[in-house]
């Protein structure tokens, strides 16, 4: 393991429980983590939650709670959600911890002791739900076309942060493709910059109760995408952490298109006023609508990922995120869909498929033979699919293996033959499942665990996926999937 591999989420706010649009970034993140430990990287995967955000202490006062008590609460669900679905990450972030606290205030010292922030007035529009402040340019009908709601005019002191200073050398940044992923997210923000402009921006409240003060003048608090953004290098240790040394610049930061300016253009700029390296890329994901709306717990339109969870086991949850929603782009989830997917590839493709070979196993004395099928998979090209982050065609190419090994049962009618022909074609039979739990082990983990269970061999890697001698010893347990 020589190849490190940084990898995030954007952390999440907790002034509600987690939704599916929460779950899908998790859940796609996670996938590219596994795919690279698969292939012998030395991975670190980060994700966590956003605490000092002020509408978290709106939130709890609408509870009638603790500030500190609510966030601890929400934070819990959103790590148990992490739990739930298998999800791989190596640490978990908390904006409340001490050294984030210590991080934040660090930085932002050093980018003011550049000169790079300045005391003025900030007057104009400012949502709660977003904890931005927006232009005219930005509301559709008067409203926050995140949120629907109607932002606030707030007129107050505050420090602003000189991003207009950092113009040319954003635009270099995102003139190179590969930077922002898919390519035309990457376009839509050159644009935004070249018809707007960089503008200087606030990165403080005055007055707050929540959040953390600014080192140089304690009545203000640290604007919370200042110090939210951060968590990516406090996470690990900077800036003398081993961490920090081995895994920054991160290879890529995987976020919703709701927070791309943030991600591409504020943070990079954050970065190059701190003397810190640029994280190498930045993929931005659609959004999980339901009933063609997107998912919003501030608009009322969610689905309860930990419920699905408890209904239908998490693998099937990981499976039609990734098959329904081409990475990159929107998605709508329903439950019809999700069923259909059930009962069609994971049970009658997959499921079944163990089942025949494993029965076919047990009945057949030796398992050895001459590597045939193994011609079919065409692992280059899976594998340059998940490099590129289209996990759904990826998925669809493992997907193509699997039915072809269906097909060789049905064209082999094993049922039919005996002695050293039998013995091949169970071989070959029994090799695909070995090399097809190696491959789906980043999508459906537990799927994954019960194939190599039942053929009583241990979780492989890229270089197991060779066709070899079969050394497991057959269990034939439960069908992996049960009709719904």
């Amino acid at each position: 393991m020589d190849k490190k591999f940084y990898l995030t989420t954007a952390i999440d706010y907790v002034n509600a429980k987690p939704h599916l649009g929460h779950a899908y970034e998790k859940i796609c993140s996670d996938v590219i983590a596994r795919w690279h430990r698969l292939r012998g990287d030395d991975v670190f995967f980060l994700t966590g939650t956003d605490e000092n955000a002020q509408k978290n202490e709106q939130a709890a006062k609408k509870a009638n709670k603790d500030t500190k008590s609510f966030v601890d609460e929400n934070t819990e669900i959103f790590k148990q959600l992490c739990q739930a679905l298998n999800i791989s990450n190596d640490y978990f972030i908390r904006t409340t911890e001490e050294r984030h606290f210590k991080t934040s205030r660090a930085i932002i010292q050093k980018v003011f002791d550049k000169g790079d922030i300045y005391k003025g007035h900030y007057e104009g529009y400012y949502c709660n739900g977003c904890e931005a402040f927006l232009t005219e340019k930005d509301l559709a009908h008067g409203k926050c076309p995140e949120h629907g709601t109607k932002p606030e005019w707030l007129k107050e002191e505050n420090y602003f942060f000189r991003m207009s200073k950092y113009q040319k050398e954003i635009e270099k940044l995102l003139s190179v493709k590969g930077f922002i992923l898919p390519d035309y997210r990457r376009i839509e923000m050159l644009n935004r910059i070249k018809e707007e402009g960089l503008k200087d921006i606030s990165v403080s409240r005055v007055n707050l109760n929540w959040g953390i003060p600014v080192p140089f003048d304690e009545k203000h608090k640290i604007y919370v995408w200042f110090d939210a953004l951060i968590n990516y290098i406090s996470a690990l240790d900077y800036p003398n952490g081993g961490k920090f040394r081995k895994y920054w610049p991160a290879d890529v930061h995987v976020i919703g298109k709701g927070i791309n300016w943030f991600h591409t253009v504020i943070w990079p700029s954050m970065l190059l006023s701190a003397g810190i390296p640029l994280p190498k890329s930045v993929f931005v994901h659609g959004y999980v609508n339901f009933r063609g709306q997107k998912m919003s717990k501030s608009l009322g339109s969610v689905v309860d990922p930990m419920e699905l969870v408890q209904k239908y086991g998490p693998d099937p949850i990981r499976y039609f995120l990734i098959r329904d929603i081409p990475f990159g782009g929107d998605g709508d989830f329903s439950e019809a869909a999700l069923k259909a997917r059930i009962n069609g590839e994971l049970l009658s493709d997959l499921g079944n498929l163990v089942s025949r070979v494993l029965t076919l196993a047990e009945k057949c004395g030796k398992i050895e033979g001459t590597p045939e099928l193994g011609k079919r998979l065409d692992f280059g090209r899976i594998d340059g699919f998940m490099l590129n982050y289209e996990l759904h065609n990826g998925l669809n190419e493992i997907w193509n293996f699997i039915r072809s090994v269906n097909k060789y049962i049905n064209d082999k009618e094993p049922w039919k033959l005996q002695g050293k022909e039998l013995e091949n074609v169970v071989y070959n039979l029994v090799e695909s499942l070995r090399v097809i739990a190696i491959l789906i082990e980043p999508f459906i983990p537990v799927t994954a665990g019960k194939i190599n269970k039942q053929l009583g061999v241990s979780p492989g890697g890229v270089s197991d996926l060779r066709f070899g001698r079969f050394t497991g010893k057959i269990s034939r347990g439960e069908h992996l999937f049960k009709r719904v």
